[in-house]
């Protein structure tokens, strides 16, 4: 019988009372520091019953806190047990801040250095250190100490991902990435970002859900030699034969003994991405640590021939799978037959299963009815799935793995007869969606500076909405992939060929509906302008799938516009259907008339 959580709040605050420490940190993280966490390192969860995504607990010696932004405030309240913790802002109440008004000086302030990066670390000494109190790392993290029926670590090989489906081998792009790093000034790269050493060596695993990739941490050289701490009985047969020469392998325990052998190294390590933990012990042996973003991430996201070839073959397929759900969740509503979020969001992956080159989610599948829709990030696992309800608008967002790429899509979906104003604001949303997608842009654009165009129509009307526009896709890799994307307060990463991006602007109406029309485009040169003074950017869609017509106010259109829809579908018909038939192909052909 598991403990409970007042059981397992008294055995990290006897840890902390052994080490002498009046707060402990607990962010929602794990030693990779990626959006995805095995169950086996969700600590976060273990210590308040909390599932999400985000957040960060702060244990004191009498009380705790849990900080979480604006998606979770309502999840919160049902997951956490609001005698034990006190429920903070994640972004209104700054965490160290916060410890430094409710504790004393000289207090002192246990952290696992693992679970945070090392840009976070310096922050919070900097700031501890002005209000005369401690951070001090552990070595044992005391949440590890006392978890007992602690969920396994995956067993499931590695897989060997064929150099026809990458594009390129491994020693290529590991020469590639070399060259990055010796211009950098380093001598070798810490490679910390789980997607990045899996797209260097071309592997791929099933470690983390919803994204393909094994555990471990990788160290590159200048001149392209790598070593990968993982561990080493998941790898198969052949393993060392498939990434070339240069490459060796050693248990994930050897890698804290390798980073005390760099005194005098020049390490490039990202500050934001990697953990405090593997930089202060490289440094603390003598390493040089040059800070620098990720050299993998910018090459890995500019999608080479081959990659894009397989995300526009397998966006074909989803189409298909995706289209097959929508023919029959029309002719379900048409029957008055209406199911709940988690058998909607199973019957669309039913569709997925059927083909052979499908592997998993490529997140959790966001399936909103009602005022459901209107928490943009919404989950029916967390509470109770809601039921469709008629005369509403039904949100479903999801995307697939495939062998041979990943896709993200969002449709908004009239559930009988829909208002005016479901119109009004779905069309205002369609218009910033083709405004981004018909973009042309000069080399040296970002995505900030694009954000805009997605947004314009619904400013003029007083309407916004509080996520990005856009985020990078891998191929068979993360569905979040940086470091490019489309939002307000975005980086200043140019947007390049080849790179994959989200368009998916929404709105979203607290207690009443929410919307949002995404598809996945990738950026090529602009060949209509083949003879402008710059060198000029546009948007291909790779995602084909019918929108409902039902819920667009013509009225609201330009001729251009119009045009851009009518001509989508149009796209959608002709590429769909020779891979449909019967009812569906029927429904396809009615769904996709010019409107």
């Amino acid at each position: 019988m598991s403990q409970s959580i007042a059981a397992r709040l008294d055995a990290v605050r006897s840890e902390m009372a052994k080490a002498n420490l009046d707060a402990f940190i607990i962010p929602r993280a794990d030693e990779y520091l990626g959006e995805y966490v095995p169950e086996r390192n969700e600590r976060m969860q273990w210590i308040s019953n909390f599932t999400g995504s985000a957040g960060m607990i702060i244990i004191l010696k009498e009380s705790a806190a849990i900080f979480v932004d604006g998606r979770y405030t309502v999840q919160v309240k049902l997951q956490v047990d609001g005698e034990l913790f006190q429920y903070m802002s994640l972004t209104d109440t700054p965490q160290i801040q916060w410890l430094a008004t409710t504790l004393g000086t000289d207090a002192r302030i246990g952290y696992d250095p693992r679970l945070h990066p090392l840009s976070w670390q310096k922050s919070a000494k900097s700031q501890l250190n002005k209000a005369q109190m401690a951070l001090v790392a552990v070595d044992d993290n005391p949440i590890d100490l006392h978890w007992q029926d602690r969920p396994l670590a995956s067993s499931a090989p590695a897989i060997l991902f064929d150099e026809k489906r990458a594009g390129k081998s491994s020693q290529q792009k590991r020469q590639q990435i070399a060259a990055v790093v010796a211009e950098s000034g380093a001598d070798m790269a810490l490679i910390t970002s789980l997607d990045s050493f899996c797209w260097l060596l071309n592997i791929r695993g099933n470690d983390v859900p919803r994204l393909p990739v094994i555990l471990g941490t990788a160290l590159l050289t200048a001149n392209g030699d790598m070593t990968l701490f993982t561990d080493v009985d998941k790898l198969p047969a052949g393993t060392s034969e498939h990434v070339g020469s240069g490459v060796s392998f050693k248990a994930e325990s050897e890698l804290k003994d390798a980073l005390k052998e760099l005194a005098g190294v020049k390490l490039l390590a990202d500050q934001n991405s990697s953990n405090a933990w593997s930089q202060l012990i490289a440094e603390q042996a003598g390493a040089i640590l040059i800070p620098g973003f990720d050299p993998v991430s910018l090459p890995k996201a500019q999608k080479n021939t081959t990659e894009l070839a397989g995300m526009r073959a397998c966006h074909i397929r989803d189409g298909v799978a995706v289209s097959r759900f929508l023919a029959w969740l029309d002719k379900e509503v048409e029957s008055e037959n209406f199911h709940d979020e988690g058998v909607l969001a199973d019957k669309l992956e039913s569709f997925r299963l059927e083909d052979e080159l499908y592997k998993e989610p490529s997140f959790d599948t966001i399936s909103a009815v009602g005022a459901n829709a209107a928490m943009c990030h919404y989950n029916h696992n967390n509470g109770i799935p809601a039921t469709m309800t008629k005369n509403s608008i039904y949100l479903v967002d999801s995307g697939a793995q495939y062998l041979d790429g990943t896709t993200d899509v969002t449709r908004t979906i009239a559930i009988g007869q829909v208002t005016s104003e479901h119109k009004k604001m779905v069309t205002l949303v369609l218009k910033g969606h083709i405004a981004l997608d018909q973009a042309k842009f000069p080399r040296g654009t970002t995505g900030q500076q694009l954000d805009g165009f997605a947004r314009q129509y619904l400013w003029q009307h007083g309407f916004d909405y509080d996520h990005g526009t856009g985020h990078g896709v891998g191929h068979f890799l993360n569905v979040h992939e940086g470091p490019q994307r489309i939002a307000k307060n975005s980086n200043d990463v140019a947007l390049l060929p080849g790179m994959v991006v989200s368009n998916e602007p929404g709105y979203y109406r607290a207690d009443e509906f929410g919307i949002r029309l995404e598809n996945l485009i990738t950026v090529r040169p602009c060949e209509a302008l083949a003879n402008a003074e710059r060198e000029m950017f546009e948007f291909d869609v790779l995602t084909l799938i019918p929108m409902d017509s039902r819920l667009i106010d013509k009225s609201l259109l330009t001729d251009i516009e119009l045009n851009w829809f009518n001509d989508y579908h149009r796209q959608v018909f002709d590429t769909l259907s020779p891979l449909m038939q019967g009812e569906e192909l029927a429904w396809l052909a009615h769904v996709t008339q010019a409107i």
